[in-house]
């Protein structure tokens, strides 16, 4: 439930004012929207979670010849005494020249730990209790129409660590195991032509990000990361969307458990929990056919989805197998939050060997 002091506004009562420019979005196009909603959750590992969510959207000087710009928060807190607060952006200034990309996690949250590998157990072998930070930022400078280049930063700290373990057998605790803290430094490539972040229509996006880890300015660990990511979006007929992803990850050096590559999540490889697999290197691809809106008549403001990804993690390049890679797939339903911005809620329901995963966010998965 969301509570706003009631006063007039122009002759206006504010709840209502705000209530139209949500659900009827009466606001200009040009003008930024800032929308916040409770969330509530329930997980065994949790028990009940109270949260707060936002997003807020904007074009550089109201110009929608502009990029659209969008900073997403959320923050809460559980019932076993588990809080966090998340905020994730991606900014264009005026006429695209600078392009800010980047996140930060503060929580005290449970991680679930599998072991290290695709041969591991379906349940975890241990539960995780930690505080976790996590920065990560990128700088690019626009070099030629949509190319961007510039600076990324990785910072993450795992502290007060605690493996709480179920099993009655022992089980070798992973580097990384009594906290570290690791600050990364690199490059980033990004070719980027979408103008709407959290729908594309039309468009590419391709980033190849370079980022180094040494203990010599700090870190707890030596050990270097590439991460390749590329999204391509082609509208087919007049609302439908056909979307795909291919991401790579591949660490080298000492890596501590809570940075190797991490399959799963609300993103990609849906249905599996984020970090269920883990290892050195991580190969993943995922396609999506949308349906923005549903030619329903009665209303232009529903929309659906159905979705399919493939991935596999490995120790080195020549351990990689084809028969080790793993599947997920579902559908999702979607509500236009937004019209004059095209942006969508979605709701997703994954399927995987193991079980399946239920999501609700705001934009789309990728």
């Amino acid at each position: 439930m969301l509570w706003f002091s009631s006063y007039n506004v122009q002759g206006q009562n504010f709840i209502t004012k705000y209530w139209n420019s949500l659900v009827n979005d009466t606001s200009d196009v040009a003008n930024s929207q800032l929308l916040i909603y409770p969330v509530i959750a329930y997980a065994p590992e949790t028990s009940w979670e109270f949260g707060l969510s936002s997003l807020y959207v904007y074009y550089a000087k109201h110009d929608t010849a502009n990029r659209l710009s969008e900073i997403n928060g959320f923050t809460f807190f559980t019932l076993e005494n588990q809080y966090g607060l998340y905020l994730d952006h991606a900014i264009y200034s005026n006429k695209d020249n600078w392009f800010f990309l980047g996140s930060l996690r503060f929580q005290s949250f449970p991680l679930f730990y599998h072991g290290i590998g695709i041969d591991t157990p379906e349940d975890y072998i241990a539960r995780v209790d930690a505080n976790q930070i996590i920065i990560k930022e990128r700088v690019l400078r626009k070099v030629f129409h949509n190319l961007f280049l510039g600076l990324e930063i990785d910072y993450q700290r795992l502290s007060s660590v605690e493996f709480v373990s179920s099993y009655t057998t022992e089980f070798d605790l992973p580097r990384g195991s009594e906290g570290t803290t690791n600050l990364g430094f690199g490059l980033g490539i990004v070719q980027d032509n979408r103008h709407n972040v959290l729908n594309v229509r039309k468009g590419f996006f391709s980033e190849l990000a370079f980022l180094h880890y040494n203990t010599s300015w700090g870190s707890s660990y030596d050990f270097t990361a590439l991460i390749t990511d590329t999204r391509i979006y082609r509208p087919v007929q007049k609302n439908n969307v056909l979307a795909a992803q291919f991401l790579g990850q591949f660490n080298f050096g000492d890596v501590p458990f809570n940075q190797l590559a991490l399959m799963g999540g609300e993103n990609m490889m849906r249905g599996y929990y984020r970090g269920r697999y883990r290892d050195n290197h991580q190969l993943a691809t995922q396609v999506e056919y949308r349906f923005l809106p549903l030619p329903l008549g009665f209303t232009k403001r529903l929309g659906a989805t159905v979705f399919a990804g493939a991935g596999s993690v490995f120790d080195d390049l020549q351990s990689f197998n084809v028969s080790d890679i793993v599947v997920s797939g579902g559908a999702g339903i979607r509500f236009l939050l937004f019209p004059k911005k095209d942006i969508y809620t979605r709701l997703d329901l994954a399927f995987t060997k193991e079980g399946t995963g239920f999501y609700i966010f705001i934009g789309e998965a990728f």
